[in-house]
């Protein structure tokens, strides 16, 4: 190559080989181009020689010829920078003191007493199988369930705290008590497990969340002390009784003292404070008051003026008082959780426990009958239970309304016929005056006519389900497809193991998913249920894929 040739390069912004203005440095053997140069002469070796700049260069590259070398070897040495590594580095935290910094997440929880006592009110899911009317309580095994205190019990991470702590024998439903929870990961099965008066529910395949509580660190806290307080206001309203003789002192002393310990000890609301609870609780009781003078007025008075029987004044109404107001234990075994329709249809035991309180209610209503008859009085109380009659039909054929019959509202309605002072009456009086003491400071003065939508809860709300076809089956995948939704639903939701695991809404590609298991020897549960918005409707039940590849199919009606 001329001089003059060389000048011609180096005028263009190339250079040969022999430059020492080369693109970045000496290429190695391992990395960069390099050309391969066959000699012709016998016994003699091929060379390799590094790829000249102005051969590298690409055609895109002549495009910038007008850019300087040195910057485009700049703008090289970036992009090259930019990439980072080969391979990549991957950068991660080392915590300093990783004993302190990585132990597992524990929560330490307070349980008030009576927690067993908590049931599921409407059809709740797990896998295939409906739970309703049970403590939810899921698992509970930790392969050493030999009747002793088991406080490595596994529970499914949704499962009620405070009854999965009485089942795990860290705390007594009698007195309550505090634990130590600690968060875990995911398990792959879930056993049914008895203890401590509490069935655990079984649940065969994995669950993303557990938890557990932690042997030897139950927390010291102070214990439930509804039990001694109500030693306490029983013996103090025993000695009120029988010390008093008049109505007024008497009345008005216990309805304050039965008010506020239901309100605050035995049935409290659900508040995360006493601050709000007391808060609660005063602006409950004007109100209370005030239809406690009506109760007063034309039912305690007129009962209790003239009676001199203390100690069975003290035994009977008194006693019915606390009855009444402790419902929570002694009339909530009865299997009717709610005086509705829907309850009573499908509760066991609900039906035959209403015909048994109708037989005895009735049997109560001849007797009252007959002393009002004595007294005269009664064309004027058939006259009042007429109006209270008419009143519920007409609640009745109102539409989308529903009567329900409250705690409170059935002693109002039962208490103008305990006026007359004997002892059947006495007894009566005080359960209804405790029920309405006990209906009214632990959920208010609810409405006697609801919607559907107020008593359904969170309960089934008979929508349309989705139609979702057979699936493909794949040595570990599952696709399936579904029909495009109906107006107002636009997405359908797939919740997989009872948790929600895809969303798809009309114009997010085609209606079908597909699903792969990483662990073949885990059954699925797949649930399928339409969207609008972000809110669900009902799901269906449940259909199996089953470890062996086989598929179940959902069975017919809607779960939640």
């Amino acid at each position: 190559m001329s001089a003059h040739d060389d000048r011609d390069y180096e005028a263009n912004g190339y250079l040969d080989a022999r430059s020492s203005e080369d693109e970045g440095p000496e290429p190695s053997n391992a990395s960069s181009p390099r050309m391969h140069v066959r000699s012709e002469s016998p016994g003699s070796q091929d060379a390799y020689f590094p790829v000249p700049v102005w051969l590298r260069e690409s055609s895109k590259t002549f495009h910038w010829k007008w850019v300087p070398l040195r910057v485009r070897k700049a703008a090289r040495a970036t992009k090259t920078w930019c990439k980072g590594p080969d391979p990549p580095q991957m950068q991660k935290i080392k915590p300093f003191f990783p004993s302190v910094q990585e132990a597992p997440i524990r929560i330490i929880d307070r349980c008030p007493a009576n927690c067993a006592s908590v049931k599921v009110l409407n059809p709740h899911a797990v896998g295939e199988q409906e739970i309703n009317y049970k403590p939810f309580v899921i698992g509970g095994s930790s392969g050493n369930d030999n009747g002793a205190d088991v406080t490595e019990s596994v529970y499914r991470g949704d499962s009620f705290l405070c009854q999965a702590a009485i089942h795990a024998g860290v705390v007594t439903n009698a007195k309550g008590g505090c634990g130590v929870v600690e968060l875990d990961g995911a398990r792959d099965s879930f056993p049914s497990v008895k203890r401590h008066g509490i069935t655990s529910i079984g649940f065969d395949t994995a669950f993303p969340k557990t938890y557990k509580f932690v042997a030897g660190l139950s927390a010291d806290c102070v214990k439930d002390l509804r039990w001694p307080l109500l030693a306490v206001t029983v013996g103090f309203t025993t000695i009120l009784s029988l010390c008093t003789a008049s109505p007024l002192v008497f009345f008005w002393s216990l309805l304050a003292m039965l008010f506020f310990h239901v309100g605050l000890v035995s049935d409290p609301p659900n508040n995360s404070d006493y601050a709000s609870l007391s808060s609660l609780i005063i602006g409950r009781f004007l109100p209370a008051a005030f239809v406690a003078f009506v109760i007063y007025r034309y039912c305690v008075k007129p009962q209790l003026t003239g009676l001199t029987a203390q100690f069975e004044k003290t035994i009977l109404w008194l006693g019915g008082a606390w009855v009444g107001s402790l419902n929570n234990y002694t009339f909530d075994h009865i299997p009717i959780q709610r005086l509705t329709p829907h309850d009573l249809q499908v509760q066991p035991g609900a039906r035959l426990a209403l015909v048994i309180i109708v037989l005895l209610l009735f049997s109560i209503a001849l007797g009252q009958v007959w002393y009002l008859r004595l007294e005269g009085r009664l064309p004027r109380y058939l006259a009042i239970y007429a109006i209270f009659v008419t009143f519920l039909i007409l609640c009745v054929a109102l539409p989308s309304l529903n009567l329900r019959i409250h705690h409170y509202v059935l002693a109002l309605l039962l208490l103008p016929g305990t006026r007359v002072q004997t002892r059947p009456s006495l007894l009566y009086q005080g359960i209804l005056v405790g029920l309405f003491i006990n209906g009214v400071a632990r959920w208010g003065f609810d409405s006697i006519l609801q919607t559907t939508a107020a008593l359904r809860g969170d309960g089934q709300l008979n929508s349309l389900l989705p139609n979702v076809t057979a699936p493909i089956l794949g040595v570990s995948n599952i696709t399936f497809s579904w029909a495009i939704p109906p107006r107002p639903w636009d997405g359908v939701s797939i919740i997989v193991n009872d948790v929600e695991r895809h969303r798809w809404y009309y114009g997010e590609g085609h209606n079908s998913h597909t699903f792969t298991r990483e662990d073949n020897d885990q059954k699925a549960y797949f649930r399928f249920g339409y969207m609008s918005g972000s809110r669900s409707g009902d799901f269906t039940k449940a259909g199996v894929w089953h470890v062996d590849g086989n598929w179940t199919t959902m069975k017919p009606g809607p779960s939640r």
